[in-house]
């Protein structure tokens, strides 16, 4: 992204377009950057930004939405603490700041070809979305495409009304499951009750040139790893978005360091095989 001023150390102003509830701690926001010179937003996959609220700090956020919406681009925000708190306290057309993008995404030319295993676990599918709709954009560039999505319960999955439509598509295979069944409505989507390396072990996928993207809370890396390497998936071929408390965004303030590596630039997207020697990576 080019500006005449580096966005890697001086933030943008951007406006909230759009705000969507999807739980009751968990909001989805379309942001537009105030900048008449450039007419789109570019990232990937993957990357994250540096989001501030007047008064209230800067916390790291990754991208939600798929690239290529013009200048405009979809955080989803947990209330976790208190930027987020005060983000949720916002509407449109109120002002945030941004600076970024940040990070290695996901290396999608180098998927060109080969099936894509999907993996998320709760807030993990934003990331997953972006993902997911970028692959779904370029369709015939990847083999099958598979979707596999837990929750905590039914109250707890995000995006119900766009994994409806992508329950009829005839291109990907979609599977969610949650930890706890309510008796509640989920607008026709089927769901199965367990966790998601049960439903791993359930589904029959071939795993010969098959690449996986795994994001989710850190019980969930420790729990699949090696569940997919067991079913044929390489560590070389097995990615995860860790989560870090991110600074400075360009790897000198050495706040998410992982090993000799920054999770701000070196990541948040790594390989499992740069991960499995690194104590308290995962």
């Amino acid at each position: 992204m080019s500006d005449s001023r580096d966005m890697t150390i001086v933030p943008l102003p951007a406006t909230i377009m759009g705000r969507k509830a999807m739980t009751a701690d968990t909001a989805l926001y379309r942001l537009i950057l105030e900048n008449s010179e450039k007419d789109r937003f570019d990232f990937n996959p993957g990357q994250f930004i540096q989001l501030s609220v007047p008064s209230g700090g800067e916390v790291p956020i990754t991208l939600a939405g798929p690239p290529l919406l013009q200048n405009s681009f979809e955080l989803c925000v947990r209330r976790v603490g208190h930027v987020t708190e005060m983000l949720h306290h916002l509407l449109p057309p109120d002002r945030v700041w941004v600076r970024g993008p940040f990070g290695n995404g996901f290396p999608l030319r180098e998927w060109t070809g080969r099936n894509i295993l999907l993996i998320a676990g709760g807030l993990g599918i934003a990331p997953l979305r972006s993902l997911l709709y970028t692959l779904l954009m370029h369709r015939g560039d990847f083999g099958e495409i598979t979707l596999m999505y837990g929750a905590r319960e039914t109250s707890a999955i995000l995006f119900k009304d766009e994994l409806v439509e992508l329950s009829g598509r005839r291109d990907m295979h979609l599977f969610l499951t949650v930890d706890f069944a309510k008796e509640e409505s989920l607008g026709g989507l089927t769901c199965n009750t367990g966790l998601l390396p049960t439903l791993l072990k359930g589904v029959n996928f071939s795993s010969t040139g098959t690449v996986a993207a795994v994001c989710g809370p850190p019980a969930l890396y420790k729990c699949l790893l090696e569940e997919l390497q067991e079913l044929g998936i390489p560590a070389e071929l097995i990615y995860l978005s860790l989560e870090r408390r991110m600074k400075c965004g360009i790897g000198l303030c050495c706040h998410c360091a992982v090993g000799d590596l920054f999770c701000c630039s070196d990541g948040p997207v790594f390989r499992y095989s740069q991960l499995k020697g690194i104590s308290g990576a995962i």
